[in-house]
């Protein structure tokens, strides 16, 4: 066995610590990456406070990961020793089922193995996530990263950026297509980016006039505050597609409002509360409220490619693994430009 060390959460109350584990030894078609880099997600967060249900620990929370090949099996052909590479929020499925063999791993029919919190495909062997030094994967699940790019700003898009990359692609996002993006945080800022990097006219929708000058430093060519009158009356109807990232519960029913003819609104920021959404909003102009989940590996790789192609980057706070729960304080009250990225070598 592989020793680790790591920095993990021990109950849904308690401060995270360190933790001594062992990973598996390297198989045949695995991959051992040394972690440089593991961005910190809301959803490592609420995993571990048991927001979205009871949960076993110790907990090594983190799917946003990069760093270096350490080590390769004897039939890895995807990546060789000292190659750049990441893994993101699943770490294996069962490679049959209709939605794995279309390359949407992520629904896997018999459950896929997420990165941490979870189980191996043996149904008992717990996962543990990227807040630690080292990791091992099926060369299947492991992602490539382009040379010469600063990890930590990399470490994001395992996440957020597959998170709004997919439903950007899914519709067609390209020049002339009008995106409104609402919500300026983790996801808002890398869905604000990547729709401008594929040739959209991209409008920030947000609570906060102070956001205007970074919307459009970070790509967006329209800013509205849409608890404003004047501002709600000159955007309603505007927008193709609405990626919608906040997490906070919210009156769908009116920021459907904000589609053209034929839109569509896509939840990636998982409120618990949508309300009560009147069949008249979605009937009267063909528009449509969907829901979007991370991407497969192909469309990850994808994602990380154009990225790489484009210059599309996170904008981040680095700390130490030691910071997590300071980290986790700030990100509930929003204080966060535009996610942390935890360097791995404090941990070593």
């Amino acid at each position: 066995m592989i020793k680790a060390k790591g920095w993990a959460a021990f109950g849904p109350s308690s401060p995270l610590g360190a933790y001594s584990f062992e990973r598996r030894e390297v198989g045949e078609r695995d991959v051992q990456i040394d972690i440089s880099h593991c961005g910190i997600c809301h959803s490592d967060l609420h995993t571990v406070r048991g927001d979205w249900g009871p949960q076993s620990y110790p907990i090594v929370p983190g799917h946003e990961i990069v760093g270096r090949v350490a080590k390769v099996g004897a039939k890895v052909d995807k990546l060789a020793v000292g190659d750049l590479a990441g893994v993101g929020c699943f770490v294996d499925s069962c490679g049959r089922c209709p939605q794995c063999e279309r390359g949407d791993e992520q629904f896997c029919e018999h459950g896929a193995s997420f990165t941490y919190a979870s189980v191996e495909q043996d149904g008992a062997t717990p996962t543990q996530g990227g807040y630690s030094t080292t990791i091992v994967v099926r060369q299947e699940y492991a992602l490539k990263i382009a040379k010469g790019q600063p990890l930590e700003r990399v470490a994001p898009l395992l996440c957020a950026g597959i998170t709004t990359y997919s439903p950007l692609r899914r519709y067609r996002v390209g020049k002339g297509t009008r995106v409104g993006v609402l919500g300026l945080g983790g996801l808002g800022h890398m869905a604000v980016k990547l729709a401008a990097a594929m040739g959209a006219e991209v409008t920030l929708l947000s609570t906060k006039p102070l956001k205007k000058a970074d919307a459009q430093r970070l790509g967006a060519h329209d800013f509205a505050v849409h608890t404003e009158e004047a501002d709600w009356q000159r955007v309603r109807g505007r927008f193709d597609l609405v990626i919608d990232t906040v997490s906070a519960a919210h009156d769908l029913d009116h920021y459907v409002d904000l589609l053209g003819v034929g839109g569509t609104l896509v939840l990636v920021g998982a409120p618990q509360d949508l309300g009560k959404i009147g069949a008249f909003s979605l009937i009267g102009k063909r528009r449509a409220i969907a829901g979007s989940l991370i991407g497969g590996i192909r469309e990850t790789q994808e994602m990380l490619d154009f990225c790489a192609q484009h210059g599309v980057l996170a904008d981040v706070e680095t700390i130490r693994a030691q910071e997590a729960d300071q980290a986790y304080a700030r990100m509930l009250r929003s204080d966060v430009r535009y996610r942390f990225v935890i360097d791995c070598d404090s941990l070593r």
